[in-house]
């Protein structure tokens, strides 16, 4: 494999899309894509979305699988938990620190863990209608594939408008607006620094025993959380555990209780593709609710904003009070809009010298802190690192804005980046060099839908 330091701008598209291909077929379990080949050898939830928009390059049959899988392990309270695991494979935590097995909201016959992530599988299915209608113009197969895709549709609008409401209401419980999170995994980005302030306040009153793989599986140590940070994690595991999952109850006493903007942000568009798909459809009986959950979050998103920063900001609602970190979750305007002049305003910071147009980095991308942040680290997880599936959830939304000449610029910068076939989890910002899990399902996925939707 060619140094990732010095992978072409003009990356050989057709060696990256065989690539891409090559590593959903590896990671393909049947009826799931395992995250990563062994640091996640499970379904994450996000991730089975953004892998689905990979695989409709492939199979539209296939990526229906996909989702379909994944909601079969919906609970009966709307929730769509981040981890649905495999038979036989290790995985620390797994169902037995999860404990979900007696949870009488979780379906039977299926492992999950009890917390959620961020709502993109009504962009994804969005998505792969949009792909089947495509290939529907190009032939029979193609129509027979679309046809299955409405008919999957038609089951999935209600399960994923009851997703979308378990959001919007049980993780309101207090009417602000802002979807709340009980860990930080529920948001994606686990580790990011807008979480800091919130597992600082926590006291681990009994540290658990850690059965740790994901240190083992990569060359440094220091790209993955600290054991200090994992006992935060699990002690909010536990507490959720001790009350049985429940939602009324979760929200009473666990330690973590954020107003996630960047999750809002998502739910506003995924509630609006999910309306058009109901639409449609003629499943008008979602539509008028969807909307209406997109224009309360979009509305949450932007009451946020900071007005010296023009940035967003969680709100953590054990303190009541507003957290002025920033992220790459500060630009969440970007994915839902709402506010032309906030829209233009996190524009220019994020394309600018502190953020994507930051001199040192290796590619014009956002990197998920700004290099001139006192706590940048170029190699750890969600502090600093450039994450491919970002760059592709920001790409849409700017494709979906109109913004299409930086959406244009991005991707073909993406492109560069993937262009080492490593198909990296996340990579190092300022060398490109790939980082965490290697292979990354998400990852080939992006890959394949930019390929297809390059000039």
């Amino acid at each position: 494999m060619s140094d990732p330091t010095t992978a072409p701008l003009d990356p050989d598209l057709d060696a990256l899309g065989r690539a891409a291909r090559r590593v959903l077929a590896r990671n393909d379990l049947g009826t799931m894509v395992a995250a990563a080949p062994r640091l996640y050898p499970h379904q994450w939830s996000w991730d089975a979305a953004f892998i689905s928009v990979g695989l409709a390059r492939v199979s539209v049959p296939r990526a229906l699988t996909e989702l379909r899988s994944l909601l079969a392990a919906q609970w009966s309270t709307g929730m769509i938990p981040h981890i649905v695991f495999s038979p036989g494979t290790s995985y620390f935590p797994g169902p037995d620190v999860w404990g979900t097995d007696g949870v009488g909201a979780k379906p039977a016959g299926v492992q999950t863990s009890g917390i959620c992530q961020p709502p993109v599988h009504a962009i994804a299915l969005a998505r792969i209608l949009r792909i089947a209608a495509e290939q529907g113009e190009e032939g029979e197969e193609g129509g027979e594939a679309l046809a299955e895709a409405r008919a999957f549709a038609a089951d999935a609008v209600p399960r994923l408008a009851a997703w979308h409401r378990w959001l919007s209401t049980a993780r309101d419980p207090d009417g602000q607006g802002l979807v709340q999170v009980h860990h930080g995994w529920e948001s994606g980005m686990d580790n990011a620094p807008r979480w800091d302030a919130a597992y600082e306040a926590i006291r681990v009153r009994q540290e658990q025993q850690l059965r740790r793989h994901d240190t083992a599986l990569v060359s440094d140590v220091s790209e993955r959380p600290s054991d200090s940070e994992y006992q935060r994690y699990l002690h909010l595991v536990a507490q959720m555990r001790s009350v049985g999952y429940d939602d009324r109850r979760v929200a009473e006493i666990v330690d973590f209780r954020v107003g996630d903007v960047f999750m809002t942000a998502i739910l506003a568009v995924a509630a609006e593709e999910l309306a058009a798909v109901g639409r449609d459809l003629g499943l008008e009986k979602e539509v008028a609710d969807q909307m209406d959950i997109a224009a309360r979050a979009r509305a949450a998103v932007l009451a946020s904003v900071a007005p010296d920063s023009g940035l967003c900001r969680d709100w953590d609602a054990r303190v009541g009070a507003w957290t002025g970190a920033e992220s790459l979750a500060s630009f969440s305007v970007l994915l839902c809009g709402g506010d032309a002049d906030a829209y233009a305003r996190q524009r220019t910071v994020l394309t600018g010298p502190r953020w994507a147009g930051h001199p040192g980095l290796r590619y014009a991308l956002p990197p998920t802190l700004s290099p001139d942040d006192p706590g940048f680290q170029p190699r750890t997880y969600w502090r600093g690192p450039v994450w491919p599936v970002m760059n592709w959830l920001f790409w849409w939304a700017l494709e979906r804005h109109g913004d299409h000449a930086l959406a244009d610029r991005w991707r073909a910068q993406g492109l560069a980046q993937l262009g080492d076939l490593a198909f990296g989890e996340y990579y190092e910002p300022l060398t490109g060099e790939p980082l965490g899990s290697h292979e990354q399902s998400w990852t080939a996925a992006i890959a394949l839908d930019w390929i297809a939707t390059s000039p």
